[in-house]
């Protein structure tokens, strides 16, 4: 293959884009890799679709040397099929929705795993028929709410997923760990740094699921590891040691305290410590029982109920926690205080929650027996010696306080938490029957007998691949590929016009005839400067300078990782090129 830049669709530009927030987004589009088209929305231009086929071919080289077979099931789908499963009412807002002319309702797919149970039972009768694996590279949609960082929070993306389906828990198991297998295989390919992480598995159900998720700054989750064992997870999924419970009856009778302008934590516990409550002395937030009120609207529901969470004074709620542990209901910070006056803002306490009506759920640290300083429903008043158990019963627990660095590591007794930021480029999941028992997926099993399989779901976001390579392969200069994807193998830049440029043409060619990737940057009109400048942008991994030693017979090559430079004879340059390019392509299959 030979791209000439005179005749490519492609404009580089010298000024990062206005709207381009991290550095995948601003590279790619400057590269002239992709080209917003609209919110959420991109055109993969020549090279950024090179890349994305690159990487699609990777990924389906592993599913089918794993005994994966290729399917396409369509993009605009039925609503029917949804709403037997749920899935209509549980997306909510987050999946496009259109009626046809006939008044039809229709999805555009978010994700298949309806579609293959269906497909399943419409073809296969028989346990002989199993175990059986589908997969398929297509164009999934998200309604995104606030679409931003380029390609990594879209609301149209290209996407593999892959269902398996067998007829017990061992193969479901045994599918589970092959396609774990092949990701790490995929990863590896494409460059990435990633971990392997415990995660939620949310819209989809079932029984366990993983996450892999690239290592950046700039990426939507959070995950923790920890110092002393390989524990790692998703901070959604991570679990809060539990401290021993005690007894109710051996704590001090509430007491309650006049506490004016001590509406926030800090200024409660100054409070606190100044007037000695409760006759103690050295009182922390985390003494304290903070008590915030949510709105939890369930899918389908014409209206939000409300719900209380305590939690120790030292810890905020996190949403993204509170939103996973009640998926599908949707979550927000409750505001219409004016609409409850019997909440008292700044001073609520759990102790006559049970008579409101209000669903009160606590943080795991609130155990039975454990005595708090918290609100004392009145304004400009606390109580000490709020006990659970005695003084007040929780609906039951929930992890909704956010997980920090130097939390204790829930899998061991020695580690601490630490944390970091992650792009999630894969997802797998143990779903065990939820959509072969929606749509009654039964074969005739070995004893006679109708058997229901049993599914897996398996999940990498391709074109977000795309950016997370970007995120972690590049510089102050440009993008900086890895040869596994890189749109080229060689980028030839011809400093200069005349023999240096014929010269150029004839050792493209000679390239491409020998099966390389070759990008030429034949342009007369701009400068030698700014050629190299583009060529450090757009980040294929060795350039060829043809320049002003030609005459000499001597090129010069350019490392784009690491700043090699040397140069090098003409002659034998073709054969030097090729093998390279042969041992690198041998040593990532």
């Amino acid at each position: 293959m030979l791209l000439r830049m005179s005749t490519l669709l492609l404009r580089t530009l010298r000024e990062d884009p206005a709207d381009a927030e991290v550095p995948s987004h601003r590279l790619l589009l400057r590269a002239g890799y992709i080209r917003r088209a609209a919110p959420g929305g991109y055109t993969w231009l020549p090279l950024g679709k090179l890349v994305l086929d690159r990487i699609t071919d990777v990924v389906r080289a592993e599913l089918i040397a794993i005994g994966d077979q290729e399917v396409h099931f369509p993009a605009l789908l039925p609503a029917e099929p949804y709403r037997t499963s749920g899935r209509w009412t549980e997306y909510g807002d987050d999946i496009f929705t259109l009626a046809d002319r006939r008044g039809a309702e229709h999805l555009l797919a978010p994700t298949h795993e309806e579609m293959a149970a269906l497909l399943v039972k419409d073809l296969f009768s028989s346990y002989r028929d199993f175990p059986v694996t589908l997969f398929q590279v297509q164009t999934k949609f998200r309604d995104e709410a606030r679409p931003r960082a380029g390609l990594l929070r879209g609301r149209e993306f290209l996407m593999k997923d892959a269902y398996s389906f067998d007829l017990d828990e061992a193969g479901l198991r045994e599918a589970y760990g092959r396609h774990r297998a092949a990701y790490q295989r995929i990863f590896d390919r494409l460059g990435l740094d990633y971990t392997v992480v415990r995660a939620m598995s949310g819209a989809m159900g079932g029984s366990a699921s993983e996450e892999f998720l690239a290592a950046t700054p700039v990426g939507e989750d959070t995950f923790v590891g920890c110092t002393s064992c390989d524990f790692a997870a998703n901070t959604e999924a991570v679990a809060t040691r539990v401290p021993s419970a005690g007894d109710p009856s051996a704590q001090p009778a509430v007491e309650v305290h006049d506490t004016p302008e001590t509406p926030t934590i800090a200024s409660l516990v100054e409070l606190a410590n100044a007037r000695r409550l409760g006759g103690r002395d050295g009182w922390t937030a985390a003494d304290t029982l903070k008590n915030v009120v949510l709105s939890v609207r369930q899918p389908g529901a014409d209206r939000a109920e409300l719900l209380v969470v305590g939690l120790p004074g030292d810890r905020e709620v996190d949403l993204k926690r509170v939103g996973a542990a009640l998926h599908p209901a949707q979550v927000a910070v409750f505001e219409e205080w004016a609409e409850h006056p019997e909440l008292v803002r700044g001073y609520l306490g759990p102790q006559l929650l049970d008579k409101l009506g209000i669903r009160y759920l606590v943080d795991p640290r609130v155990v039975t027996g454990s005595a708090w300083l918290t609100g004392a429903n009145e304004p400009g008043r606390h109580a000490t010696d709020v006990v659970c158990g005695r003084d007040f019963t929780p609906d039951g627990t929930i992890e909704g306080a956010d997980v920090r660095a130097g939390d204790p590591c829930p899998a061991c007794e020695a580690g601490e938490l630490t944390i970091r930021r992650g792009i999630e480029i894969g997802h797998i999941f143990q779903l065990g029957r939820r959509f072969t028992d929606a749509f009654a997926v039964d074969v005739l099993g070995p004893a006679g007998k109708p058997v229901r399989p049993t599914m897996g779901c398996y999940g990498i976001g391709v074109s977000r691949a795309v950016a997370a390579v970007a995120e972690q392969h590049h510089d102050d200069r440009g993008l900086v590929w890895p040869a596994a994807i890189a749109p080229c193998d060689v980028h030839l830049v011809v400093a200069g016009k005349g023999p240096q440029l014929d010269a150029a043409l004839v050792l493209g060619g000679r390239l491409a005839a020998a099966g390389l990737r070759v990008l030429v940057d034949d342009r007369t009109h701009v400068s030698a400067g700014v050629k190299f400048t583009d060529a450090e942008l757009i980040g294929i991994p060795r350039a060829v300078v043809v320049g002003r030693r030609l005459a000499e017979g001597y090129v010069e090559l350019r490392e784009r990782a690491g700043d090699g430079r040397t140069e090098l004879p003409l002659t034998g340059l073709v054969d030097r090129l090729v093998d390279e390019v042969r041992r690198e392509r041998a040593n990532l299959v």
